[in-house]
């Protein structure tokens, strides 16, 4: 199991929730804490063994709400995932990689995409349930509205923009807040906007990266998860850059995708707290 909790800091946290577990008979595999000074809260995260998770929540309660915490108790179940697509295939299909590896740990509700399957019909999805939404932008609202509804209806924990190239809506990114993941092309400086990469090769940049994050209504400026760059040189063509952009998009979202599954993602505002492993 895996126990993560937020918290206004104190003196003697660790010594509860570590004193809590032991006369409940769990054992501590794995520990971090970190305790931010900037806005006065605790954070940690725990890895054990135990009792049944539903009695073991049942006694932590009081503890929690004595020291008014957020938290949660999750047991070895995968998280149900469901993957958003469009007509760039890159991330969709490193993701369902690593899955079959089972580098990820989870279970795949389905494959949402603005395009028929025929898109993307080099990527094997097996019989993976997959869903064609268009987007009218004249009756978006309808299609968000079973988006949300299908979201509901398969259990969904957490929703993956593996560049689905369509903006959400305020009203849904705010009921997808602290689940949904979205990849993003970031360079020094950021380019917006259609052909990212060659608006940064007709620049010169010398760096480009990815960036994912948690999606909120400002675009792109949700809390983030994961980062990562790649110098390039003069001699880089704008297809360099978007052969090498999908490399880091890629390996970027399947980074954030697993520490969210694993609970090493704590949300800290508009910033995170992230406990590597």
């Amino acid at each position: 199991m895996i126990l993560t909790l937020s918290c206004p800091d104190a003196s003697g946290l660790v010594a509860a929730v570590s004193g809590f577990l032991a006369d409940q008979g769990c054992n501590i595999s794995d520990a971090q804490q970190f305790g931010d000074p900037e806005s006065g809260r605790f954070f940690m995260r725990v890895v054990l063994q135990g009792p049944e998770p539903g009695a073991l929540r049942q006694a932590f309660a009081p503890l929690a709400q004595r020291h008014a915490m957020d938290w949660t108790l999750r047991g070895p179940e995968p998280r149900r995932v469901m993957i958003l697509t469009s007509r760039f295939d890159h991330c969709l299909a490193d993701l369902l990689y690593r899955w079959r590896i089972d580098e990820l740990p989870m279970t795949i509700t389905g494959i949402v995409s603005n395009h028929e399957r025929s898109r993307i019909g080099h990527v094997d999805l097996g019989d993976l349930p997959f869903h064609h939404m268009p987007v009218d932008p004249a009756r978006k609202a309808e299609q968000e509205a079973r988006l949300l509804a299908l979201i509901e209806e398969t259990g969904t924990e957490l929703v993956v923009l593996a560049r689905y190239m369509q903006i959400l809506s305020d009203d849904l990114a705010g009921k997808l807040a602290g689940r949904c993941i979205n990849i993003h092309h970031s360079f020094l400086p950021g380019f917006k906007g259609a052909r990212p990469y060659h608006q940064a090769h007709a620049r010169g940049v010398k760096v480009i990266g990815a960036t994912a994050h948690y999606v909120t209504a400002d675009l792109d400026e949700g809390p983030i998860i994961e980062q990562d760059v790649e110098r390039i040189s003069h001699r880089d063509t704008p297809e360099d850059l978007v052969r090498k952009g999908r490399d880091i998009e890629r390996r970027v979202l399947a980074r954030a995708v697993r520490k969210h599954l694993e609970d090493r993602v704590l949300l800290a505002g508009a910033r995170t707290v992230v406990f590597e492993g």
